[in-house]
């Protein structure tokens, strides 16, 4: 695996791109001189989280045969303040998901991933508590 950034300004936004060709743009926060022109690092390792779960959550359901009419996730997390790195501290993931889904297999999917399959789960975890939950929704 490899990606690539270029600086596009003088301060700190980078165009990112990756084996798929598509760009990110990643940038910091005003208070250290960035421009909002991009996602923080940080945020992109809980996208990441996020992204690398659901994708399990959907095949592992694919292969139960549900139906997923609806699918988000909101991931939240604290950070150490005052140490450098800031490390998370804590991250809960929430799924809300619709359909015709039976409770069980999505409670089943939802752990095999967390606990098993996501590779970026599996790395946070060496650092941080991660939490999760799920609610179905009509």
């Amino acid at each position: 695996m490899e990606v690539n950034l270029t600086r596009v300004d003088q301060d700190f936004h980078f165009a990112a791109t990756g084996a798929s060709g598509v760009e990110i743009n990643i940038d910091g926060s005003p208070e250290i001189g960035g421009h909002n022109a991009g996602a923080r690092p940080m945020e992109l390792l809980l996208m990441g989280l996020g992204g690398c779960s659901a994708i399990d959550v959907i095949q592992i359901l694919k292969k139960k045969r549900q139906q997923i009419d609806s699918f988000k996730i909101n991931v939240k997390a604290d950070r150490v303040q005052g140490e450098v790195p800031s490390l998370f501290k804590q991250i809960h993931v929430h799924f809300t998901l619709g359909g015709p889904l039976e409770e069980l297999k999505v409670q089943q999917a939802i752990q095999l991933s967390m606990d098993k399959y996501c590779s970026v789960a599996a790395i946070l975890y060496k650092t941080t508590t991660i939490s999760y939950s799920f609610e179905l929704v009509k």
